[in-house]
This record gives structure tokens, C-alpha cells and sequence, in this order.
């Protein structure tokens, strides 16, 4: 008798995770393949799906643990006996697992208020700059421009300062600096900038009809700086994303380097001037 009902329980319990493990799979290729094709046609923003998605196993495994402890009259009773009379026990649960629940409840509330979504652009304190993978439960993971993974819990990023470049609009005005001695020709340096900046092809110009009308130049370019030994010129430039950015970024400071060396724009370096002051040897 009491191998049959062991028998039984195991079969309860292997029947019950087998077929959790079945919902949650059928369930989670269901809403991949509607994360893939149907975002865009419903309306509904990737970062819920993928949230719901990701909450599904947690959802059904704790839905099918609690099924198999109510079928089991021995759990049964050990776990009313538990949570009626272990009061010391539940105090110790409660505070281990209130970091977890911290988690799911930020991660509900980055779902609701969405600070970010998926394949937002965003950059935590810490430098930690990349594209919005995957919003779990517990956390955020982050690709980074050297694909490598940054996981935050929810709670952490709930609490950071985010500068999201994708939220509304993901136009950039990157601000491009360029250091120049005081004797060089600034006019000149100045349309060597703006001419290379201005052709690259990931440049836009994103002029209003007023500031067309306004002024003629498409790269705005400002004195901002004198230095101990240079004038620092910054240009003003719009790109389509933030990886736009950084090539044109990279693609501009070596081209106007080549330039400035062509048209005799001299790059500045450190220079100190000693002056050695000679002993008075007249009596």
C-alpha cells in the first residue's frame, strides 16, 4: 500500500513538471514567434512580451508546485503546519526573499512607467552603456558595444540615474572637440572641420526651415576653450543613432588630422617654459 501511494506521488510529480515544462515551452515559442512578426501590427511594445515571456516559467512552476503540494496530504499538512505555526520561519523567508521580490516588483514597475525597453540605448552610472537585451524578473541585461553581457538586478537600475538615447527620438548631436595652438589660423581650421564633417556620409542635417534660413552652415563650430596652450574648437553634428555617432566620431578625428597636418594647423602638445634666472656674481 505504501509503495503504490509512492508510487503515485511520483508519478503526480513527474506528470505535473512534465506538463509545466510542456505549457511553459509551447507558451514561450508562441510568444517569440508573435515578439518576431506581430509587434509592430499590434501596436504593443516588445518589452511586454518579452517580459510576460521571460515571467511564464516562474508563473507555471510555482502555479504546478502548489497543485502537487496540495495533492500530497502529507505536504499538505507540513506546510499548514508551517506557514500556521512557524511564525519564526516565515520572518526568515519573508527578509532572504525580499531582495527577490524587490526584483519582480521593479521589474513590474520598469514594465508599467518604462524608463527603457528593448533595444533602447541606455547608459547606467558606471559607464555601463548598451543596448536593452532582456527585461526579466530579477533583472536587465545590457549588451555592450563589445557584445559582451552587463546583467543589473531590477531593483539596482530602478534606482540609477539612465540616460536613455532611444526613449523618443534616437537622433544624436554628438559634440565633436578639436585642440589647436594659438597661432594657428582659426578661420582656416574651421572650414577644414566643417568641410569634412559636413561630407560624411553618416552626417544629417537636421536644420528646421528657420535655422535654414538663419544661417547657411549645415555644422555648427564654436570657440569653448583657451587652454594653457591651445584654443578648443567644438563642432556640433547630428547622426541618425548612437553607433552613427561614434563611427563619425572616429572617422572625423582621423581625417581632420590628416587635414590639419596638409594645411599647416598645428595639433598642440604640453610645452613648459623653464627660465633659469643666473646667479649675480658682481661684488
Amino acid at each position: 500500500m505504501f509503495k503504490n501511494e509512492i508510487l503515485n506521488y511520483s508519478v503526480l510529480i513527474f506528470g505535473t513538471y512534465l506538463i509545466v515544462f510542456v505549457a511553459s515551452w509551447l507558451i514561450r515559442k508562441a510568444l517569440n514567434a508573435i515578439i518576431k512578426k506581430n509587434t509592430d501590427e499590434l501596436g504593443t511594445p516588445e518589452t511586454s512580451y518579452v517580459f510576460i515571456k521571460n515571467s511564464i516559467s516562474f508563473i507555471l512552476y510555482t502555479i504546478g508546485t502548489i497543485y502537487i503540494v496540495h495533492q500530497i496530504p502529507y505536504l499538505s499538512s507540513m506546510s499548514k503546519t508551517l506557514f500556521g505555526a512557524a511564525g519564526i520561519l516565515a520572518a526568515v523567508i519573508g527578509f532572504a526573499s525580499q531582495k527577490a521580490f524587490s526584483n519582480i516588483i521593479s521589474g513590474l514597475f520598469i514594465l508599467i512607467f518604462k524608463p527603457f525597453r528593448v533595444g533602447d540605448v541606455i547608459e547606467v552610472s558606471g559607464n555601463k552603456k548598451g543596448v536593452v537585451e532582456e527585461i526579466t524578473l530579477r533583472h536587465t541585461v545590457i549588451k555592450d558595444f563589445e557584445f559582451r553581457r552587463v546583467i543589473i538586478p531590477n531593483s539596482i537600475i530602478s534606482d540609477e540615474t539612465i540616460v536613455n538615447s532611444s526613449i523618443t527620438d534616437e537622433k544624436i548631436r554628438k559634440q565633436i572637440e578639436f585642440n589647436i595652438s594659438y597661432s594657428s589660423d582659426v578661420n582656416l581650421a574651421t572650414g577644414i572641420i566643417r568641410n569634412r564633417l559636413k561630407n560624411h556620409p553618416l552626417f544629417i542635417d537636421n536644420r528646421t526651415t528657420e535655422e535654414i534660413a538663419a544661417r547657411e552652415d549645415k555644422v555648427v563650430i564654436r570657440m569653448v576653450a583657451w587652454g594653457d596652450f591651445y584654443v578648443t574648437l567644438r563642432a556640433y553634428v547630428w547622426c541618425r543613432n548612437f553607433e552613427d555617432s561614434f563611427i563619425l566620431y572616429c572617422d572625423s578625428l582621423d581625417g581632420v588630422k590628416r587635414d590639419f597636418q596638409e594645411m599647416g594647423i598645428e595639433i598642440p602638445f604640453p610645452r613648459t617654459t623653464v627660465d633659469i634666472n643666473q646667479p649675480n656674481t658682481t661684488k
